[in-house]
């Protein structure tokens, strides 16, 4: 298998661990998540569709270390598990950041200690 290849599965293969063992978030079930993921890949095809186009490309990869896949405009398929790897992991430590935030608020007697955190804005 080749290197990127190898280490982009290996990346969303780590993540779901992380995510399914230490921080238990529950994220991946819940459809407004996949509905950002969704909008956030929209974008992502227009950008690296412009970056990676074979006609004329800002990005060139090393084609021995790529499956060779690419769909659509010329985006390697390693682009996008790199991507959602980058974007879960973010938004695991961002929901992580949150529940410590809300841990030191409620050990301070703040009236902002709810744990929806829609109700906190």
């Amino acid at each position: 298998m080749p290197e990127y290849t190898a280490l982009a599965v290996l990346s969303v293969v780590v993540v779901l661990l992380l995510e399914r063992f230490w921080f238990r978030s529950g994220l991946l079930r819940q459809g407004r998540f996949w509905l950002a993921m969704v909008i956030v890949y929209a974008f992502h095809v227009l950008v690296d569709g412009w970056l990676t186009k074979l006609s004329a490309p800002i990005v060139i990869y090393d084609e021995d270390q790529i499956t060779g896949v690419r769909i659509p405009w010329d985006i390697p398929v390693e682009d996008y598990l790199f991507g959602f790897s980058m974007i879960v992991l973010t938004l695991l430590l961002w929901l992580r950041a949150g529940r410590a935030e809300d841990a030191l608020a409620a050990g301070t007697g703040r009236a902002d200690t709810t744990d929806d955190p829609e109700a906190r804005r």
